[in-house]
């Protein structure tokens, strides 16, 4: 069973998101097509980005950065929960992503974005453009609330409606959709000797060199300059 990782992206104190994440947490358990593993930000702790090195070169000299760095590569797939703050996202968010970047390479990812009018699609802008750079691979589906209070009742808990749910388990389905033709695109490709491209259909529609180059260690143009 693939391991998704759901990254709950608000550190504030008294974060009224936590109510989304549980939500989503708890949708994606009851999905039942992924080992699910949580990431709250809030608790993980990470400083702001203190390694000398280049992600890139995998040369961490922090227990904190190998401890990330393991769990993010163990995972198969990821979602996002983000807020919107000024039409962005959080801090904490990119410096978590930051921290890395072989480890995110070439995994399909899904955002969950809550907020007022906008439901927080203003932060996914600038979220997507980020994950993409890392070779991430953003899936069209997603669940973005508006005015999400309003779906909060007065033990803290989300009471999602129909349409809410609907988008959680389409957006679940078309992450495991592809993890599983990548999955099978790195098997064909590795048979191939490690050429994507002569994977003929299975490979259609998805990035060269993914999983075949993240197993062997392959490696691709940098993502940063500093």
């Amino acid at each position: 069973m693939p391991k998704l990782m759901i990254v709950v992206g608000t550190t504030r104190p008294g974060r009224a998101g936590i109510s989304v994440a549980e939500w989503f947490i708890d949708h994606a358990r009851r999905h039942g097509e992924f080992d699910v593993e949580v990431v709250d930000l809030a608790e993980l702790e990470l400083p702001m980005l203190d390694e000398p090195n280049h992600p890139r070169l995998r040369q961490y000299t922090q227990q904190h950065t190998v401890d990330w760095s393991a769990q993010v590569d163990g995972a198969d797939a990821f979602v996002f929960i983000t807020p919107e703050y000024n039409h962005g996202y959080p801090a904490a968010l990119k410096n978590a992503i930051d921290y890395l970047h072989w480890e995110w390479s070439d995994k399909p990812v899904g955002f969950v974005s809550y907020g007022g009018v906008a439901a927080g699609t203003r932060a996914l802008l600038q979220l997507k453009q980020v994950v993409s750079v890392l070779k991430l691979v953003p899936v069209s589906e997603a669940v973005n609330l508006p005015f999400f209070s309003q779906f909060i009742d007065e033990d803290g808990v989300l009471q999602p409606n129909e349409e809410m749910e609907q988008s959680a388990s389409a957006m679940l389905d078309e992450l495991l959709r592809m993890e599983t033709r990548w999955r099978r695109c790195a098997a064909a490709a590795l048979t191939l000797g490690h050429d994507v491209s002569r994977a003929g259909g299975l490979c259609h529609g998805l990035r060269p060199g993914g999983h075949p180059a993240r197993a062997q260690g392959g490696r691709a143009p940098g993502a940063r300059s500093a």
